[in-house]
C-alpha cells in the first residue's frame, strides 16, 4: 500500500511513541500521522504490577489505543514491523503493507536480554507486557493450587517456591508484590502461607546496584524483609540455567540448584532487534548498540528520523532508562517535528528527572523526590500512585482512573489519622496543586476531621 509521503510514522506505541502523537494531536500538527505497533493496547508498565495483583483494572493500565487516540486524528494501525528502510523512507509490516515517511519516530523500546542463559528463555517467565501478567497469574494461580492438594512435601516446595533472578528495580517491585499477595491467595485456598517462599536471586553483591533507584536501597533491602513473607535475598549468584523444576546458579565458583516450579525473569534488556539491524555504523551507536541521537533527538546519519526512550543514547547525556524519560522525549520530538514542519529552529530536549518511585509491596512503596528527601510505607504508596495516574495518557483516560484510584485507594482504605497530615503534605507536594493533588488533599483532610470528630 502506498501512502503520501509528507506523513510522519511512529513506530512503538510504548510511552515515547504514544506521547509524541498524543502531542502531535494537542498541537495540531499540520501533516498525518501513523502509529504503528503489534498490540491493540497501551501498557503503563510501571503500573503493571498493580494490575497483575487486582489492585487495579485494565482501562487503567492497559487502556486500548483506539480509545486513546479517539479524536485525535492519529492512525493506529496494528501490525508487526518487520523492517525498516532508512534510506528508502519506508516501513514494511508483516501484513505486507507498507508506508512511505517524510518523517520517522524510533519508539521501539527494548527486549527481554536472557544474556544466553540455558533455558531461560524456554522455561523463566517474561514480565514485560499484558499477556505476560496474565501468563504469570494463571501459572501462579495452578502452583498454588496443585501445592494445597498435595501430600507430597517435596513437590509442594517447589510449587510453593518462586525466584525472581534480577535484582534491579524490576525484580526488586516483582519480589515485593508476590511476598505479599501469594501468601493471601494461599492461605484462601486453605494453605499455610508460611510454606510460601520467595527468592530474589541477584547477580551483583548489591540490590540497585547502578540503578537509578540506589538511593533507595537501604529502604529497599528492610521493607523486603517486612512482606508478608520475607524475602530472601541472595547475592553474588549468577543465574547459569532454568530447567521446568529448578533454576541454577553459580555462587562462589560453585554451582548450585534451587528446585522450583516458576522462575520469573527480571535481569535486564537488550537493544530491539529492529534497531540493532538499522544501517547505522558503530561509532555511532553506544554500547548498548543503540544508535546515538543529537541533543535535538535526531539520528546523526538521518536527521529525518527521531529516536527516543530504551532505544536510541542521546550524545554525551546518560539518560536512565525509565518512563519519565520517555514521555518527556515524547513530548520533545513532537514539538519538532511541529517546528520542523513549519520551517522553525529545532530545540535541544529537556528532561527532567524528578525523582524515582519503587512499589516494595501492596500498599508500600519507597519514593526519593528530587533527590532532596525519602519517603517511604503507605505515604510513599500514595505518592507513587497518585504521579503515575497523573501520567496516564489523554485527560479523559486520566481522570477516569484517578476517580476510580482515589475511591478505592483513599477513601475505603483505612488511613491512621496521626498520619494523615504528612501524608497531605507528602502527596501534594510530588502530585502537585492541580486536580489529583487537590482531590487527595480535600479527601485525606476530610477523613482527618472526621477521625478528630469521633475522638
Amino acid at each position: 500500500m502506498n501512502s503520501p509521503v509528507y506523513q510522519t510514522v511512529i513506530v512503538g506505541g510504548g510511552f515515547t511513541g504514544l506521547f509524541t502523537a498524543l502531542h502531535l494531536a494537542h498541537e495540531h500538527y499540520p501533516r498525518s500521522v501513523i502509529l504503528i505497533d503489534k498490540d491493540d493496547r497501551f501498557c503503563f508498565k510501571p503500573l503493571l504490577y498493580e494490575y497483575f495483583d487486582g489492585e487495579m483494572d485494565s482501562f487503567q493500565v492497559v487502556p486500548r489505543f483506539s480509545q486513546l487516540l479517539e479524536g485525535s486524528g492519529v492512525i493506529f494501525v496494528q501490525d508487526t514491523v518487520q523492517s525498516i528502510d532508512l534510506h528508502q523512507q519506508e516501513v514494511k509490516l508483516a501484513s505486507g503493507n507498507s508506508y512511505k515517511y517524510s518523517n520517522l519516530v524510533l519508539a521501539l523500546g527494548s527486549v527481554t536480554s536472557y544474556h544466553q542463559v540455558e533455558g531461560a528463555k524456554e522455561y523463566a517467565l517474561p514480565f514485560w507486557t499484558q499477556a505476560d501478567a496474565i501468563a504469570l497469574d494463571r501459572h501462579l494461580r495452578d502452583c498454588l493450587q496443585k501445592a494445597v492438594q498435595t501430600e507430597d512435601v517435596e513437590q509442594r516446595r517447589r510449587l510453593l517456591t518462586v525466584v525472581v533472578v534480577g535484582g534491579g528495580a524490576s525484580g526488586v517491585e516483582m519480589a515485593g508484590t508476590l511476598a505479599d499477595f501469594l501468601p493471601h491467595w494461599y492461605s484462601a485456598l486453605g494453605g499455610n502461607h508460611s510454606e510460601i517462599r520467595v527468592i530474589l536471586l541477584n547477580h551483583g553483591q548489591q540490590i540497585l546496584d547502578g540503578d537509578i533507584n540506589d538511593p533507595l536501597r537501604s529502604i529497599a533491602e528492610k521493607e523486603l524483609q517486612q512482606r508478608t513473607v520475607p524475602i530472601e535475598i541472595l547475592t553474588e549468584a549468577e543465574a547459569t540455567a532454568v530447567h521446568p523444576n529448578a533454576i541454577e546458579y553459580k555462587s562462589n565458583d560453585e554451582v548450585k540448584k534451587l528446585p522450583t516450579h516458576t522462575t520469573i525473569w527480571a535481569a535486564g534488556t537488550s537493544t530491539h532487534p529492529l534497531i540493532q539491524d538499522l544501517p547505522i555504523p558503530k561509532e555511532h551507536r553506544d554500547h548498548r548498540d543503540r544508535p546515538l541521537v543529537t541533543p535535538t533527538l535526531q539520528l546523526l546519519d538521518f536527521p529525518e528520523v527521531f529516536a527516543g526512550g530504551d532505544c536510541a543514547a542521546v550524545q554525551n547525556n546518560s539518560l536512565p532508562p525509565t518512563a519519565q524519560v520517555a514521555y518527556q522525549q515524547g513530548a520533545n520530538i513532537a514539538s519538532n517535528l511541529k517546528a520542523l514542519a513549519l520551517g522553525e529552529e529545532l530545540e535541544p530536549a529537556k528532561v527532567n528527572i524528578r525523582g524515582t518511585l519503587l512499589k516494595l509491596g501492596l500498599n508500600d512503596a519507597a519514593a526519593n523526590l528530587f533527590n532532596s528527601f525519602e519517603v517511604a510505607g503507605e505515604p510513599a504508596h500514595l505518592i507513587r500512585q497518585g504521579t503515575y495516574l497523573t501520567l496516564l495518557p489523554t485527560p479523559i483516560h486520566d481522570f477516569k482512573a484517578t476517580t476510580q484510584w482515589l475511591d478505592e485507594e483513599i477513601f475505603h482504605h483505612h488511613l491512621d489519622p496521626q498520619d494523615v497530615g504528612k501524608k497531605v503534605v507528602q502527596a501534594v507536594e510530588l502530585v502537585g496543586a492541580g486536580f489529583i493533588g487537590v482531590l487527595v488533599a480535600r479527601k485525606l483532610l476530610r477523613m482527618l476531621g472526621d477521625e478528630e470528630k469521633r475522638d
